[in-house]
């Protein structure tokens, strides 16, 4: 049975659509089909992440219209086998998007792939909302930052209120937290949250950290999702995410700070 799961958080800037790829990629890698879907209509990030960009005939609004159908506007990764990509639209506004356009056609992807990923714009707008209403399960974005974790409090909220699953009273979305740009150094000097107090905070149960990281920039900058880079921690740590989301147990990295041998301590580094 498809899932369809919503990548979201109130902030923007905390790393949603870089999740969607690294997370999409890394289901379709363990061997199920996936497709990753860009709700954030007007910007369109995720094409540019996953380096298809130039690849984007027909969009997500596109379909919904009935301008294109969704053979037209699907784009196939081609370093991945089971990934695919429908993008956002750069012309329109959140608008475009409606409720019976967006089940229409998450019913039809629900006959052809295992997992759909929405990828949510920022905020607690029009297009926040569609990505989540459908959503079976949600991946909940924060960065270790007050801010951030008070608008992810607010996103929990609407999880539990706006949803299709809410208003109709069945099993709530099951919640993931995925913790962003995280520095256990600058934890202890008190310059970030801890995992404990994010944890506290939000109370849902911790899916995932992905440390603060030059690669994350390179890789999105690159066009390839930093899972890709399996040999780096920012990759590694989705590739750990996407195990615990399939029901392995992995331990969870880097979320202690490296301690400095005796040399470079002498040296002052």
């Amino acid at each position: 049975m498809t899932k369809i799961i919503v990548v979201t958080s109130g902030k923007g800037g905390v790393g949603k659509t870089t999740t969607s790829a690294s997370f999409a990629a890394g289901l379709a890698m363990r061997g199920h089909k996936t497709v990753v879907i860009d709700f954030d209509v007007g910007l369109r990030n995720l094409d540019l992440i996953m380096g298809c960009e130039r690849r984007v005939v027909f969009d997500f609004v596109n379909v919904i219209n009935g301008e294109a159908n969704l053979k037209q506007a699907l784009i196939r990764d081609k370093r991945i086998e089971n990934l695919y990509i429908l993008a956002a639209s750069q012309t329109r506004d959140k608008d475009a998007l409606n409720r019976e356009g967006v089940e229409r056609t998450l019913d039809k992807l629900s006959e052809d792939f295992d997992y759909i990923i929405c990828d949510s714009p920022a905020g607690i707008e029009t297009g926040a909302l569609m990505a989540m209403y459908y959503a079976d399960e949600a991946l909940v974005v924060t960065n270790p930052e007050v801010s951030s974790v008070r608008d992810s409090d607010r996103v929990l909220g609407m999880l539990s209120s706006k949803t299709k699953r809410a208003i109709e009273g069945v099993t709530p979305i099951k919640e993931h937290l995925v913790v962003t740009r995280y520095a256990p150094s600058r934890v202890g000097k008190g310059e970030m949250l801890s995992l404990e107090d994010v944890g506290d905070i939000l109370a849902i149960p911790l899916l995932g950290v992905v440390p603060e990281s030059e690669t994350v920039l390179n890789a999105s900058n690159s066009g390839m999702p930093v899972v890709l880079e399996n040999n780096a921690d920012a990759g590694g740590a989705y590739i750990d995410m996407v195990a615990r989301f399939l029901g392995e147990d992995r331990p969870m990295r880097f979320i202690e700070a490296t301690k400095k041998g005796f040399f470079n301590r002498l040296m002052g580094r």
